[in-house]
Order: structure tokens, then sequence, then C-alpha cells
């Protein structure tokens, strides 16, 4: 603080002086001899002199200072400080810095920056201070998921949920961004309720996202007041995670429920009621749900309710002080004759004795402490102001520090909290200033309650204004009344009891009179009247003034109020006293409820839902399931149950109720049909929710643990997709030549994780004789042929749903990858893109035919052309499964060769099994393995010489899968290492093996064994042993 002083006033100095220096020369030449001065050179010489003396010395101060304030600048702990909304930032920072702090503007214009030094816990601290406005992020689904056509609801159960930036909050979060960066702490200034530490982590995930390193405490406070501020300041927390974890798991859950239902119900009522639903949102959610049937069960209680004849006698009895009413004590009798006989009985012997009269002292209790619950019951009942706008009205006055945290459900006062400041600034107004400074004298002596939430004093007045107006000083004062009522006395009487017997018929009486009214004089709201009556002494004997029979008739309850409504919510556990009011408003925008004189009725669609769901046997209506939920959700925060356990068991509890609501579907057509006077449009029974395809999944992702479906193109063509796109972009492209692809139900037991297996329909003779036009396979692994022949890869599937990630390739969660997808017109291949359109294999592949490769091609390993001797079986027992495809920019797509006729395969017969022709040009001279080298068959011919590409296939076609026999060339087939059959090819560069054929491991480069074998040197022993290689021969390849 002196450094800054010191600083300004340097400054200051420095311009006067500068502006009166002419002035002090002038002085200064007075004061000396005239004789002593040699006349004009004098004058110059001294003012010279004078001025770089002070010039030296102001610049010195000056630089000084700046050093100085730069030192303790770079000494100061630069702490980010971030409120729920922008007002509270405001009152904070004011309380803070006493109203020295300097406002600037964020990414955000409704959401400043305030900034200011302050001394915090001995250390010297440049605050600043921002807000956000709500929720920062939120749960949303990825990928198809997301899209209401783009998966089964039920689906949503599972599927993957991220919690990201909402939309129009990015500003928000940049600024944090940018503040996070050049802080070193990190103080949160939310509101102290689960929500509010809920976004506090919000708050602190963003900024530690940026800078880890930041330290993150936590400020607890229930008013924004001075002493409040000044705690929460020197008694710094931990932020709790157990608090906010409960936020997150009904967050969730609230998203997964309500997204399934709402999906359910709106695609299918709009096409089974079209007239009156087509554009009507018909959404769910676990506790609006229960709040409509609370409304439901009153209206229809109403509807059924028979009401009764009763009769009952009547008695009174005047005197100076009124006309006093006997009550019988069997109060009503619903037998006609019986009453009458009673009746005349009394009329009979009509004098009436007292038969006791007692007197004794009656209180009247002062209310509670005010909790939020009671704030919105009797905001409505007393002002007819909705609990929505009551709680809107109370955030107001909380962030401008007139009244404490509205909610809570605490209606205790702490023992620390001090009573007297809070009433002794109300004795300032006019109206119940009188009663407060009656409370100061008497001392506070606060009614204790029952319910205590650890976090909140009850509500209560912290500052007096008389600035306020409308509905905004109806809550004000209704708060300031109840805190002084329930400070004060009770209310104090005499209550006096007379009974009264009329031929052998006992009737009673009782009669008030008010001693003290204590806190009735500042409580309007509750009223406690005298009623006066005449002295009675026992044993008094009187004719009644009137003695008759009256009849009446039993009444339904009425409909429910707004109080009424949140008290069933409060008591059965639906919702807490934050969401009360969220949740009747919901109902009521979604015209599931109405309202009639201030009560409410339910509406044709509230009522056939509620009737729907209701005669499926699940009560959906009934609290019992968010009841346990928001039992679970305590639990959680006290830190008794793990938070993904509740989960679990939630998602499992209402998955079971969803998947019964589509099974029992028709009965919500039939309860709504009622109401709705539309006779249903019953969609297909196998699809009860219309324009949903049916994803049936194939296997779970590899990379993010969704379900891989078959999705059919725009055009044509299938192909396999994760649900998770596009932050999953893993697929499998089909061949054009299929027509039809179904999901079988029976799984295939061979490849781990059990996919399902698929049925797959060809062009009409697109791939025979290799496989007939429909044919039940798994793309797992486990059936090379298939994939042999359609050149495609095997899916990689997860059998536990969980995260797997994909070999040689990076993660695509977070859409990191790109995905394009090539198109094909007319079934022909597109440069870049593997084609199998009419069976034709491709670039790079082994081929499907007998296992030959095809003549042409250039190989994946090395550019050579493989060839695979044929064997009994393609399939393998023990295949693991290869990756599953992904697309991305960065892959190299195998270059289709020859020119395609037709979509039939053109096989060669004159080809031996074991043979095949494969030509290519090599820029190189084929120097190296690693070159494109090509090789011919024993006859010395070309493939594609002739025109079209051969698969090799013998003659006897004994390879193929219906074919079981095994012919002596695969009998004595030669094997590698990898105890594969070795493929056979021939030396084409120059040298002295030039024509000579060896065999090699199958294998693509890299993957395989080092497996050779000169044909000449062994080719009919099958040995495994491995000749020694003639490097004059060019070794493997050449």
């Amino acid at each position: 603080m002196f450094v800054n002083s010191f600083f300004k006033v340097t400054l200051a100095f420095r311009a006067g002086l500068r502006r009166s220096f002419t002035t002090l020369s002038s002085h200064c030449l007075h004061l000396l001899p005239q004789s002593s001065i040699p006349g004009s050179v004098s004058k110059v010489w001294l003012f010279l002199h004078l001025h770089c003396d002070l010039t030296r010395w102001l610049h010195v101060a000056t630089c000084y200072s700046y050093i100085e304030k730069d030192r303790i600048d770079s000494k100061m702990v630069r702490v980010l400080n971030v409120a729920e909304k922008n007002d509270a930032a405001k009152n904070l920072a004011e309380i803070m810095s006493r109203g020295g702090y300097s406002r600037r503007d964020g990414y955000s214009v409704y959401n400043k920056i305030y900034e200011f030094n302050l001394m915090l816990n001995g250390q010297q601290c440049h605050m600043v201070m921002t807000s956000v406005s709500g929720h920062l992020l939120s749960h949303e689904f990825t990928g198809n998921y997301r899209k209401w056509l783009g998966c089964n609801p039920l689906q949503l159960f599972d599927a993957p949920v991220v919690k990201g930036c909402i939309q129009n909050m990015d500003p928000i979060k940049r600024t944090l961004e940018k503040e996070a960066r050049a802080a070193s702490r990190l103080i949160i200034w939310t509101d102290c309720d689960r929500e509010g530490e809920n976004i506090g982590f919000e708050i602190s995930e963003v900024c530690q996202a940026v800078k880890p390193s930041l330290v993150v405490q936590r400020a607890k406070f229930s008013e924004i007041t001075f002493m409040s501020v000044q705690r929460a300041l020197h008694n710094l927390a931990t932020p709790d995670k157990l608090q906010s974890d409960a936020v997150d798991v009904r967050s969730e859950l609230d998203l997964r429920i309500g997204a399934a239902f709402t999906r359910f119900q709106t695609l299918r009522l709009q096409k089974v009621f079209p007239q009156a639903l087509a554009e009507t949102l018909i959404s769910y959610g676990s506790c609006q749900f229960p709040t409509l049937g609370f409304v439901v069960e009153r209206y229809k209680a109403i509807q059924q309710f028979i009401p009764e004849q009763f009769w009952k006698i009547k008695v009174t009895h005047a005197g100076e002080e009124g006309v006093i009413e006997f009550s019988w004590r069997r109060v009503r009798l619903f037998d006609q004759a019986v009453c009458t006989v009673l009746f005349e009985m009394c009329e009979d012997n009509p004098q009436a004795r007292v038969t006791k009269v007692i007197t004794k002292n009656k209180s009247k209790w002062r209310p509670l402490p005010l909790d939020t619950v009671e704030l919105e019951k009797l905001a409505s009942r007393r002002f007819h102001i909705s609990a929505k706008e009551t709680m809107k009205i109370a955030e107001k006055l909380y962030t401008q520090g007139y009244i404490s945290y509205p909610r809570t459900e605490t209606n205790i006062f702490p023992k620390e909290l001090d009573l007297l400041p809070l009433v002794e600034m109300q004795t300032q107004d006019q109206n119940w200033g009188g009663f407060a400074a009656g409370v100061l004298e008497d001392g506070p002596n606060p009614r204790k309650g029952k319910k205590s939430d650890q976090a909140h004093p009850p509500i209560h007045p912290t500052k007096y204004t008389s600035d306020l107006h409308g509905n905004d000083q109806k809550i004000y004062e209704f708060i300031v009344r109840r805190f002084l009522a329930c400070l004060s006395k009770d209310a104090k009487g005499l209550e006096t009891i007379v009974d009264i017997e009329i031929a052998g018929e006992e009737f009673t009486t009782g009669g008030l009179i008010i001693l003290e009214r204590n806190y009735l004089d500042v409580y309007p709201y509750d009223r406690w009247s005298d009623k006066v009556m005449p002295q009675y002494e026992e044993g008094q004997v009187f004719d009644p003034t009137s003695l008759e029979i009256v009849d009446g008739e039993t009444s339904p309850p009425p409909l429910l109020t707004e109080a009424d409504l949140i008290a069933l919510m409060e008591k059965h556990g639906i919702g807490t006293d934050a969401t009360h009011a969220d949740h009747i408003e919901t109902i009521k925008s979604r015209m599931y409820v109405g309202l009639q004189d201030t009560r409410f009725v339910p509406g044709q669609l509230g009522m056939g839902l509620v009737e729907g769901y209701d005669s499926m046997g699940f009560h959906m209506s009934k609290p019992n399931l968010r009841a346990e939920l928001e039992a679970d959700l305590k639990r959680i925060c006290d830190g008794t149950k793990d938070p993904q356990l509740v989960l679990h068991e939630q998602i499992g509890k209402y998955r079971h109720v969803f998947e019964e609501a589509l099974r029992q579907a028709s009965k919500i057509d039939a309860a709504l049909a009622q109401f709705l006077n539309e006779e249903p449009q019953h969609p297909s029974v196998d699809n009860p929710i219309p324009d949903i395809p049916q994803f049936t999944p194939v296997c779970k992702c590899s990379s993010c643990g969704c379900d891989v479906v078959v999705k059919q193109k725009r055009n044509s063509g299938y192909y396999l997709s994760c649900q998770n796109f596009p932050q999953c972009r893993c697929v499998l492209w089909l061949p054009e030549s299929i027509i039809g692809v179904t999901v079988c139900e029976q799984s295939c037991t061979r490849c781990n994780g059990s996919p399902k297996k698929l049925k797959l329909k060809f062009q009409p003779r697109s791939y025979l004789p290799f496989l007939p036009d429909e044919y039940e396979t798994c793309l797992g692994g486990c059936d090379q042929h298939i994939l042999q022949t359609l050149d495609i890869t095997a899916i990689t599937f997860s059998g536990q749903g969980g995260e797997h990630p994909v070999a040689g390739r990076p993660s695509a969660v977070g859409g990191q990858l790109v995905a394009r997808r090539p198109s094909a017109v007319g079934g022909q291949p597109v440069a870049g893109r593997p084609s199998a359109v009419g069976g034709q294999p491709v670039a790079g592949r082994p081929s499907a035919g007998g296992g030959q490769p095809v003549a042409g091609r250039p190989s994946a390993s090395g550019g050579q052309s493989v060839a695979r001797r044929p064997s009994a079986s393609l399939s393998n027992s023990g295949y693991s499964s290869t990756n599953f495809s992904t697309i991305n920019n960065s892959n190299q797509w195998r270059i289709g060769f020859g020119q395609q006729r037709g979509n039939s395969p053109n096989i060669n017969s004159s080809r031996t099994a074991n043979t095949l022709n494969n030509t290519s040009n090599s820029s190189n001279g084929g120097q190296g393995g690693a070159h494109s080298n090509s090789f011919i068959d024993s006859s010395g011919t070309s493939a594609l010489d002739s025109g079209f590409t051969s698969f090799g296939v013998s003659q006897s076609l004994s390879h193929l899968p219906w074919n079981g026999n095994k012919s002596e060339d695969q009998a004595n087939a030669i094997v590698c290492n990898c105890n594969e059959d070795a493929i056979i090819l021939t030396v084409r560069k120059e040298g002295p093996n030039k024509g000579r054929q060896f065999y090699k491991c199958p294998k693509m480069q890299g993957q395989g064994c080092n497996f050779f074998l000169w044909a000449d040197c062994g080719g009919n022993t099958g040995s495994r042993e491995n000749n020694d290689r003639n490097n004059e021969g060019g070794g493997e390849g050449s």
C-alpha cells in the first residue's frame, strides 16, 4: 500500500515541480546578492543547476517507484474466483474490495470480470472475479444415438454418454480458460448445494484442462454479506466430490430415461394418432410423470367418488354473547331411520343439562423457521404466486444480498448464527420495526424444527430494504415477518369446553379468549380469533334455542392446488426443494395438466398416458421408482453407496419397464383413444416404434464398445458401422453385389464375443461356383472363404462391450479420425477404393479361388504375387479375428487391376490349382525384395495376356466349402513354420536362378515366418526346414 501511494505522490510531485520551476528559479536568484551575479550568465547557470538536480532526483524517485511496484506485483498471487451468476459475482467483488474493484469484459457479454487486490490469509493476492450462468457442461449422447431416428430407443440405456460444453456457454468457457492460464489458484463461489457443487466441478474441469497445476478451493457461504464472505475466505474448503457425483448420476439417468421414453412415446403416438398428436412432443421424465400421477390420482378420486347422504342432530343456544352451536358427539349417521329415532327421543325430552365444563390454557405455536418448501407453499396460498416465480424472486433477492440462500431444507437456526444484528437492522421499518425492537428486548427465541441439510440455515433477511415493489416486496416482507415471528413467543389464550346431554345424547362446544397475541401481531398469515360464549356451570339446566335434524351428503376431496402438489412431492420424495417448481412447470407446458381456478386438472394426453402405463401393470405414475433414486442419491452424498452401482441398478430397473412398454405398446394406444376421440392407426406389431429402422446389433465395436449394426447406403449397397459415428469411425464396406443383408438370431460360437451371423443375398450368379446366391456366414474371421471371396477384412468385435482399441490405428473416440466413404457407380470400382463387385477380388488381398492369387495383381507384401495351395477347408476354427476396417484420409487403398467384364468371375480351367499368372513392370529392375516383381506359372504364360483374371480354380473344385473331399495334392502340401500352406513363386530376375521356383510363407512381409524352400530341393518332402538362400538368385522376392 505504501509503495502504491508513494508511486502516485512521486508522479504528482514531479509534474507540479515542472510547472512551477521557472517561479522557483526566479525566487532563488532574488535571495543572492546582486553584485555576486554576473548578469544574465548567473541566471542561466543557476537555472541549469537547479533543473539538473531536481530532474535527477525526480527521475530516480520515479524509477524506484516503478521497480517497487513491479516487484510487489510479481509477488502477488493471481486468484481466479468464479460465482454461479453475474449478479452474485458483482456483489461478492463489491464486498471483498469494499467498492474498489475495476470491471472489464470477457468473451461473454453477460458475464463480466471484476478485478481487485486483497490480502488473503496473510498473502497479497490479485483477485479476478467472474461467473458462469448455471451449468457449464451437460450430458449428451454421441454419434447416431443423438439422432431420433438413428437408433432404437432401447439402446439409449447403454449408449455412450459424454459431458460436453453447452452450446451457448462456449464464450463463458473461453473466458474461464483464458483467465485460468494466468492464475495459480481457483476459488469456487457457486451456490452451496448439490447443483452448485456440480457446477463447481465443471468449472474446475474446464480450468484444469488448460492448467493442471491450478489449486482449487471451495468457498462455503449461505448469504452474500460481509461477515459471511469473510468467514468463507478464511475457511476455504475442498470441493465435495460426493455431492457432484450424485448430480452426475441423476443427470445421466434423467437423460437416458427421458430420451428413451420420450422418443418412444413421440414417434409412436404421432403415427398412431396423426390428427391429434402429429406435431406434439410427448415427453417423459422420472419426476414429471409421478407429479402428473398425483394430479390424475386426485382427479380420478373425484370422478369415482359416490356421494352418500347422512343425517345429524343440531342443537343451538342463544345468549347475550350470541348463538352457540353444539356439535353431536356421534357427528353423523348414514341411517335416516336410526337418526330419526334418536332425534324423536331428544324432542320428547328437550331439556339440556351441562355435564362438564373445562377451562384450560391454550397456545398457538409460532411458526418454524422458513425452508424452501414452506416458502413455495405459502406464497402460492397467500399471494397466488407460482412456485417457479417465487423461487425466481427469492434468487434475485439472494444475489442482491437481501436474504440468505433460498434453497434449503433446514428449519433449525444454527447456534453459531448471531441473530441479534439481523433483528436490529429491521427496527427501522415503520410496519414491523416496533415488533423487532420488542424481540431484541426479550431476546430472540427461535423455534426449533427437525430438519437440517447441514449446508444452509433457514431462509432469513440479511439486509433491510424499503425499495422493493410488487411481488418482490411481498416475498421479502413475508420472509421478514416469518423470521421475526419464529423468534418471538407463542400466542396464548384461554379455552373453555362445555359438554351437555339431551335425552342421553351428548353434545359439545368450545370457546376461546386470546390473552396474548405475541407473534400474531407481526404475522397476519395465521388466524386465531376469539370465540366468546356464555358462562356455563356443571349441573346447569337450560332449554335449547333450537333442536333439529339436518341432512347432507359427503363431498369429494378438492382438486389439488400447487401447494398441495408440492406437499405431496415432498412427502413421497419426488425431486428436491430446488426442483419441485421445475417439474410442475414442465407438466403444465406439456399440456399434461391445466389449471381450473388455481387447481390442477389433468389434460386428455396426461390422463391417457397414465391410464396406458397403469394398464401394463407398471405404475409408472406412482412415486416408488423415483423415490428410490432420490434415496440412493442421498446415500451417494453420505458416502454409503457407490455412484456407479446406483447408476447400474437404476438403469436396469427402467430398462425392464421400457422393454415391457415396447411389448405392450398397444395398451397406451387403447387408453389414449378413449380421451382423444380418434381411432388408433396401429403400426407394425414387429416394430412398435414407426420410422425407426430395426438395427439389430451384430457385435460390439472394438474401439468404443458400442453396437456395430448393418446399414444401407442411400443409393444401394450395405455396410457395417459403429453406432457411435462420427465419434467412432469404424466401418466395413460390403461389395455392391450384395443386395440384401439380414442379421440372424444365431450367434457364432467360434469367434470371440459371439457375433451374430449374417444372411447375405447376392446378385444372381455373382459368385458362382464359389458362393450360392444366398449364404449365411459370420464375418468375425472364422469363415476365411467368404472374406477372401468378397475381398473384405474381418470385423473386430468386443465381447464385453468395453473399450478395446483397434491395433494399428489411433483411437476414433473424440472424432479424431475423418472418414471418407468412396463411391461406386454401377458397381464399378472407384480409384482408391477396393472393389468386390461381381466377385472380382481386389489388389493386395489373397483371393478365395482355392487360395490361388489373381493374375496381374501386386501383393501386399513387397509387391509379390502370392499363391496358396488349395486346402480342404478355408475355415479356421482357431482364427483370431483381424481388425475392423477403419477408413480415414491416411489409408492407402489398394488399386484394382485389369478390365472387369461382367459380374461373374472367369475361370481358366486349363490352369492347375497350384499355379498362377502375374506380370508386373518393375521400374527398378526388380532389385530388392521390397520391389514389385512378376511371376509366371509353370506354362510360362501370363494370365493378363488372355484378357481376364484367373482365379486358378482346381478342376475338381474340391476346395470349396460345400465339398469336403481332400485332393492328393492337398494332402502333400508344403507347410511353413506358421503351419500354413506355403506358396510357390518363380524367380524372374536375370541370373543363374531365373525361372527357378521356390516356396515361401503365404503371409505378408513382416507378419509371417522366414520360411524358404527351393521347389526342386524338397518340393515333395513336406519338410519345414528352411534352406539357405542363394544370394546370387536375388534371395526372397528376387
